[in-house]
């Protein structure tokens, strides 16, 4: 059987930080527009932090509740003052982020190679598939699978062995494609072929003794070697 791609999403197909600009739209009205960068790396942090948290809480929610939650806290850690109305603008940003530049071609470049890709994340599948549409990136993808699905976040074994299931594919033949180590980390550990998408030369990786079986800089340099 062919091998199949499952690429994660947040991070990797889509730039979570594409919600800067607005960020600093928001937060100059109260003169603090220099700490969007800041604010856009803590509101994914915490919204991954939530995730984990929940899933050993046995305490699954949608992720899009991850995300609101950590939003609310990292208003009021920075103590950015973001009206009710200003946090459903930013959540509806969320779900209109941007592809990363170079995302639509290389996986048009792998599917006119033969290559199957889907996407896989914690978000449901709804919000994912629309988000994907909305980026340019959907059709290029032939599927999208959802730890909803399963009510468990990644890295839990339990989403690894649903992706495979959902895709009929053995372990061996699943490839996930991701920019977070943790993500990779689980992919490995439940059994799977992993690719980490290192888009900053300066992050580093968990030293588990776990490692991707490939690093690239992007995915024009993995669908430079896979097509």
């Amino acid at each position: 059987m062919a091998p199949v791609l499952a690429f994660d999403v947040y991070g990797t197909l889509i730039d979570t930080h594409g919600v800067v600009a607005e960020l600093e739209t928001r937060l100059g009205a109260a003169g603090k527009a220099d700490l969007a960068v800041e604010f856009s790396r803590r509101w994914r942090d915490k919204q991954l932090e939530y995730s984990f948290r929940r899933g050993l809480m046995g305490a699954y929610v949608p992720f899009s509740q991850c995300t609101e939650e950590a939003l609310a806290f990292t208003d009021r850690a920075l103590q950015t003052g973001l009206s009710e109305s200003d946090r459903a603008h930013l959540m509806g940003v969320y779900g209109e982020l941007p592809a990363f530049p170079e995302a639509a071609e290389s996986l048009a470049r792998l599917a006119r190679a033969g290559v199957r890709c889907t996407a896989f994340s914690n978000g449901t599948r709804e919000a994912v598939a629309a988000l994907l549409d909305r980026a340019g990136l959907g059709e290029h993808l032939e599927a999208v699978v959802s730890v909803d699905e399963v009510k468990r976040f990644k890295p839990d074994p339990a989403v690894y062995a649903h992706l495979r299931h959902r895709l009929d594919v053995a372990p061996g033949d699943t490839w996930l494609i991701s920019s977070n180590p943790f993500d990779v980390i689980g992919a490995r550990h439940a059994g799977l072929h992993a690719v980490w998408v290192r888009r900053s030369p300066e992050a580093p990786f968990d030293p588990w003794g776990i490692e991707p079986d490939m690093t690239v800089p992007d995915l024009d340099a993995l669908a430079e070697r896979l097509s």
